[in-house]
């Protein structure tokens, strides 16, 4: 069998991609294996791409089958809404994975969780002893897959859990354009609050470099933090990104409650992918503490939010003629906003 296999669940996705860039250049054999097309130009040769869906556990047995690691990063995002479908994807398809996983006697599978599992913050810094109290389905999903993690730990699995905060970088989407395209436009850049709460944010580089940690350390069975060293607040953040444009938009902060009422409203009635998670998160501080995987993995972030959004604006305004028209589910492509589009023409 060859070394160094690794096979990247929803491989095909942002954070599959950048991943599979940087295992590529550490001399890994990588296998992308994703119900998505892989449509990276630059990976397309050099990966083995599995097309495949994690709720088909024969799919996953025979594409896990000969490989070393498993980085699973397959998941339905909160822009799905449905319940079923969301914990399909995140909760059996997960289990699908770490059944293979252990059957197959993978040395060591990293699981891909979310500080959604936290809810709306409470104990500022969060850490990974934090209670869990997760917002919507998405969250409710990590935390029950996380559970499963620790159930194959006891039979034998070797796992490590990460818990990233929402992560950036060239290719990044999502729920970011909206932001992007007002700064791009020189209009209004929409908040919740007065945009005085430190929310942290990640560069999907450093998401990578901690996968890789996860991956070679000793230590085993561990859930981990991960997130940006260095943040200040979502109006000096995003004040630092219109600056760097030389933009002439201008922070617009809306009242919470009221907005979060209508948010609350359109999600719904299915007319804005913007979900609970979003909405109830961006006015508080929101932050989460990183010492463990400081310590334990050797790990340390190398961007502050201002750099990796930065980053991501510099990206979305070179590939800005690309991307206008294309909508989809994913991150690395743009949403569609639904209603809240038909209201940013105006402002």
């Amino acid at each position: 069998m060859q070394t160094n296999k690794v096979l990247i669940t929803g491989g095909a996705g942002f954070l599959g991609c950048h991943l599979s860039r940087a295992l590529l250049k550490e001399k890994y054999n990588v296998t992308v294996f994703d119900i998505a097309e892989l449509d990276a130009k630059d990976l397309i040769g050099r990966v083995n791409f599995i097309k495949g869906d994690v709720r088909d556990r024969k799919a996953v047995d025979q594409a896990i089958k000969d490989h070393e690691y498993v980085v699973h990063a397959a998941a339905a995002l909160p822009i799905l809404k449905s319940r079923k479908l969301i914990f399909d994807v995140n909760v059996q398809g997960t289990k699908n994975v770490l059944e293979s996983s252990l059957r197959n006697n993978i040395k060591r599978l990293v699981f891909i969780s979310t500080t959604a599992v936290y809810g709306v913050p409470k104990h500022l810094p969060e850490t990974e002893e934090a209670p869990l109290d997760p917002i919507g389905h998405y969250g409710e999903s990590k935390v029950e897959a996380e559970s499963l993690c620790m159930e194959y730990a006891k039979k034998g699995l070797s796992v490590n859990i990460l818990r990233p905060k929402s992560f950036l970088g060239p290719e990044r989407l999502g729920v970011f354009e909206l932001w992007f395209e007002a700064i791009y436009s020189g209009k209004g850049v929409f908040i919740l609050g007065n945009g005085n709460n430190k929310y942290q944010l990640l560069a999907v580089s450093d998401v990578v470099s901690a996968i890789i940690k996860a991956i070679n350390t000793k230590s085993d069975g561990e859930i981990f933090n991960i997130a940006a060293k260095e943040f200040q607040t979502w109006k000096k953040d995003l004040g630092a990104v219109i600056k760097y444009a030389n933009s002439k938009s201008k922070i617009v902060g809306l009242p919470v409650l009221p907005s979060q009422i209508i948010l609350w409203i359109l999600e719904q009635l299915n007319l804005s992918p913007i979900a609970a998670w979003h909405y109830k998160t961006m006015p508080v501080d929101s932050y989460i503490s990183i010492e463990k995987a400081e310590k334990t993995l050797n790990w340390h972030p190398q961007k502050s939010n201002s750099e990796l959004l930065i980053e991501s604006y510099e990206w979305y305004k070179k590939h800005r003629s690309e991307i206008i028209g294309k909508i989809g589910t994913g991150h690395r492509v743009a949403w569609n906003f639904k209603i809240l589009n038909l209201i940013k023409r105006f402002f």
